[in-house]
């Protein structure tokens, strides 16, 4: 039996899209569905969603909970990735409370960032636990990463394991459908080109029968700015750079040192920026959960319709040879986007099929497109050198070169906010050597 193994199963709303995707695909009908997670209710919760799922479906899936890892891996032919590491608290409410005692504001704090460097600091080890158990008893698995840091996790599994793995995120997808509803523009026949890196990726091209529509765009985009909405920040990146981004303007705008500046407060109201947003998503989410969790856990008459995740749609693609486009996090491997470095994770079309995961030959981004992404790729890069080299000085200097980190605080302040921050984190990061050079 073909094995789908779900690590973070206890993600209920999440499993529910991307199993439930899986059980409407032909194709993975007779797979097992292998669910892990530490939250052992979670993980129930999740086990009876997809048993009345599959019923109410019409389903031929096995559906098995573990809570032995290796043994939910074991022969795997795909593992979906879907994990928190230090879930929100604590760690989550570290990575937003401390900072805020320098001065340092945050929207979402999950992928670059002082908080993204440190999501990525205590989630590779388990990263790297995973490769080793998979290197062991499914060597041969597709790993599907739909886990944030994206690029961070993605290229340390992919320069550092013998895993075959590919980012997943839905931001792509959604781009172009979001921003023309919008706008009030009709997206029927759209086509379009994107690439770049994960959550800073660029709508390259957008026409229709031929006709370029990003003139109609930036002008119905200017009209809109000129009364707040909730894409403030992308609008004017595309007024001032030339082109639409990809994920929304709560992570936009801490990706660049523009927008969330203490010299400057009035920035957030003029750009309806979401200060904490996602500390106060969290709470709204356990809130919720707790409300619907009858309605979901234990509903006999369940039903689901497939998503726009890419997982099934990979899945099905490898299982049955007939091609599927992503938009997939792969290593930069020959240039696939030319003027970005060649150890850094893109986020690039990808055609998926019985030979597995094929990336696209990008070329060149515009230079103020490649350089914005330069800005992120230097405090991704020093991240992951950081947590396998277990050295401060590579956290200090990713933190020193982050964006809106480095163009708020004193190289002393983020040295010492490092410092703190690794200590409140204790046992959830490994051991950093101490520089001399640093103390």
């Amino acid at each position: 039996m073909s094995k789908i193994t779900f690590l973070g199963a206890g993600s209920t709303i999440f499993a529910k899209n991307v199993l439930g995707d899986c059980m409407l695909t032909p194709s993975v009908q007779g797979f097992e569905f292998a669910l892990y997670d530490i939250d052992l209710q979670r993980l129930k919760d999740s086990e009876n969603m997809l048993e009345n799922l599959k019923k109410s479906l019409g389903s031929h899936v096995t559906v098995k909970s573990y809570t032995d890892r290796k043994e939910a891996l074991k022969g795997a032919k795909y593992v979906v990735n879907a994990i928190q590491v230090g879930g929100y608290k604590p760690s989550t409410v570290i990575d937003f409370d401390i900072p805020k005692k320098y001065g340092l504001r945050q929207t979402i704090g999950d992928t670059i960032g002082i908080g993204g460097i440190f999501r990525s600091l205590r989630t590779i080890p388990v990263m790297l636990d995973f490769a080793k158990d998979m290197e062991e008893v499914c060597p041969d698995a597709w790993f599907l990463n739909y886990t944030n840091p994206m690029a961070s996790l993605t290229g340390t599994m992919l320069r550092y394991t013998g895993i075959k793995t590919v980012g997943l995120c839905h931001s792509v997808q959604a781009a172009v459908p979001d921003l023309f509803k919008s706008l009030n523009m009709d997206y029927d026949d759209v086509q379009w080109k994107i690439a770049g890196i994960n959550h800073l990726a660029w709508l390259l091209e957008v026409s229709k029968d031929g006709e370029d529509l990003y003139p109609e765009i930036k002008k119905r985009a200017a009209l809109k700015q000129q009364e707040q909405h909730d894409d403030m920040v992308r609008f004017e990146l595309m007024n001032r750079f030339g082109y639409y981004v990809t994920e929304s303007s709560e992570h936009n705008a801490e990706y660049h040192p523009y927008f969330i500046k203490n010299n400057y407060p009035e920035l957030i109201e003029k750009f309806n920026i979401p200060i904490d947003e996602y500390p106060r998503r969290c709470v709204e989410q356990i809130e919720d959960w707790e409300k619907m969790r009858e309605d979901v856990v234990n509903n006999q008459n369940l039903s689901h319709k497939r998503t726009h995740e890419y997982a099934s749609y990979m899945i099905e693609a490898m299982e049955t040879d007939q091609p599927f486009r992503i938009h997939g996090n792969v290593l930069n491997t020959g240039g696939l986007i030319s003027n970005l470095p060649a150890n850094a994770v893109v986020e690039v079309p990808c055609l998926v099929d019985r030979n597995g995961v094929n990336p696209c030959y990008v070329g060149d981004l515009p230079g103020q497109l490649a350089a914005l992404n330069r800005t992120n790729i230097n405090t991704q890069l020093l991240t992951i050198e950081a947590a396998m080299t277990g050295k401060r000085e590579h956290i200090y200097q990713a933190a020193m070169l982050d964006p809106h980190t480095g163009s708020e605080l004193s190289i002393d302040d983020i040295i010492s906010l490092c410092d703190e921050l690794i200590e409140a984190h204790g046992e959830m990061l490994p051991n950093f050597k101490r520089e001399e050079s640093f103390v």
